[in-house]
């Protein structure tokens, strides 16, 4: 019997076979087939023939040995109910993403409160839960330290066998379980020198927090041969713990190669008022900005700088503006956001920081100087001064004089504690509604406070009074879900019941607020159960 000609004609290589498939046989043609086949029939016959070559080709592999069993974890063993939980949780998948949810909560949202809670009782993870919290997240990186510190060492163990869960290694080497001690110098000196980014990164942050002039010595002695983008990253190591002692390997920055690593260094500087920078730009910006006394009431009169030189580049200041602002309002702003807001009362009259936003300033340079000290609040972590520029809460024009947009009012809400920051936005609420409240909110401490979470049930339930669909309040209605305190859920037994619709309502709106708060109280029931489940003494 004779051969085909197809048979005697050496099939193409697998990889060209695919290329070809890929881009078709018109633009990659194949090589003349002799049986005369049109060109898509002869891919296909010659992709089988190389497929069973392929396979039958294959040699068995050798036999590895058995990896190590996994490290045993100490930790207390989950409560049975709270295992239970977490396997639900780990079970639940996000939403299709439609306007209405339904009155299901959203167990996936959960998973970050539940795993903050067991991590807080110190909980070893059921091992046959680790799979499912390494797959959680590799989906979701916020949840990956949380997830990879429950899980523990056996994460690890794991993630060497599944390249699927490499992520866990890398992010591992950014703890600090592992790293040697201040005290073992050549330990240290060792994986500064021969150590991966992060993990160089992660003993810098942790001899910071521990021996914060080691850590500052450390990063002298090879901070001419690292890279810029390297060196960037390790002097943002340097804001935990900074001080005085830090000034003088500070300002040597200031002389970087870097653009990036001088202007970081500069507002590292301008964060120590008794800085030699700080001085520098409180003197700038002092000649800058004056009481205005030709006219029959106190006033700010502003006159901007009209040259960007030398020193003021070197000292952190950018000397080419956004598209769209001026070069002198540009730089305006970048010296009074630098100079420290002591500066200022005596500057002007020995004014308080609240007498001091009142005053009016001349020639439209009030939103320019406003924003600036916004920015040196928020910089200086200066609860009195952003106090003064948040205003009050309740005013007409929903925001103090400073804050020019939701995003600054958030940063100058941080600079209050906890309790005066949630009382704040309440007020905010209560005044204002929900429609602006959002960014806001995000800024809250966990839970919320009593006062702050009865405004925000109050204004939910005013906004379902109002006769509109609840879809636009979903954010709001997301974060109650995860940051009302449960205690509130007695306080939403009333409000689930569908009211008599009126003339002027959306119609089914009624219903879709049922259905939105019966969501609302049953996620806070069910973060009530999980705190008792992860008890030690049990539900």
């Amino acid at each position: 019997m004779h051969a085909t000609p197809a048979a005697t004609t050496p099939a193409p290589p697998w990889e060209d076979l695919l290329t070809t498939a890929l881009l078709g046989t018109d633009r990659r043609p194949l090589p003349v087939d002799p049986a005369g086949r049109e060109a898509p029939v002869a891919l296909l016959d010659a992709a089988a023939v190389a497929a069973v070559r392929r396979r039958a080709g294959l040699r068995p592999g050798r036999v590895a040995a058995r990896p190590e069993p996994a490290p045993a974890d100490t930790r207390p063993a989950l409560p049975p109910a709270a295992t239970h939980r977490l396997t639900l949780l780990l079970a639940d998948r996000p939403g299709g993403g439609g306007g209405r949810r339904g009155s299901t909560p959203d167990l996936t949202e959960l998973l970050p409160q539940w795993l903050a809670a067991a991590n807080a009782h110190g909980y070893a993870a059921p091992p046959q839960t680790v799979p499912a919290l390494l797959d959680a997240a590799r989906a979701r990186t916020d949840l990956r330290p949380a997830a990879l510190e429950f899980a523990g060492a056996r994460a690890l163990w794991l993630a060497r066998l599944n390249p699927d869960w490499r992520f866990a290694q890398r992010s591992a080497s950014g703890g600090t379980s592992a790293l040697p001690g201040a005290e073992d110098g050549e330990a240290v000196r060792k994986l500064w020198q021969e150590g991966l980014f992060a993990e160089r990164v992660a003993l810098l942050t942790a001899l910071r927090a521990r021996t914060p002039r080691s850590a500052r010595e450390l990063l002298a002695g090879t901070w001419p041969q690292e890279r810029a983008e390297d060196r960037l990253m390790f002097l943002d190591s340097l804001r935990a713990g900074l001080s005085a002692d830090d000034e003088p390997f500070l300002e040597q920055a200031l002389g970087d190669r870097s653009r990036n690593v001088r202007a970081t260094a500069a507002e590292l500087l301008s964060t120590l008022p008794g800085s030699a920078l700080a001085a520098r730009m409180a003197k700038r910006a002092a000649t800058c900005v004056a009481l205005d006394h030709t006219g029959s009431a106190a006033a700010i009169v502003v006159e901007a700088p009209v040259a960007c030189d030398a020193d003021m580049e070197r000292d952190g200041v950018t000397a080419r503006p956004p598209t769209g602002r001026g070069e002198r309002s540009w730089w305006l702003g970048q010296l009074v956001e630098a100079a420290p807001l002591r500066t200022w009362p005596d500057r002007l009259g020995g004014r308080t920081p609240e007498q001091i936003v009142a005053l009016p300033v001349t020639d439209g340079w009030q939103a320019e100087l406003h924003a600036a000290w916004c920015r040196a609040a928020v910089r200086q972590r200066d609860a009195r001064w952003a106090r003064a520029l948040l205003g009050s809460p309740s005013a007409p024009e929903a925001g103090g004089p400073g804050a020019v947009s939701l995003a600054d009012r958030a940063k100058l809400l941080a600079a209050l504690d906890a309790d005066e920051r949630a009382a704040w936005v309440a007020g905010f609420i209560s005044g204002h509604g929900l429609s602006e409240a959002f960014q806001l909110l995000g800024v809250c401490a966990l839970p919320w406070t009593a006062p702050l979470g009865r405004a925000v049930v109050d204004a939910l339930d005013i906004a379902r009074e109002a006769g509109g669909y609840p879809w636009s309040f979903s954010g709001v209605m997301g974060l109650a879900e995860r940051c009302l305190d449960p205690a509130e859920t007695a306080r939403l037994d009333s409000l689930p019941a569908v009211p008599d619709e009126r003339e002027d309502t959306s119609p089914g709106a009624g219903g879709y607020w049922a259905e939105a708060f019966q969501r609302l109280a049953t996620t806070l029931r069910l973060r009530a159960a999980m705190v008792r489940e992860l008890s030690p003494d049990g539900p």
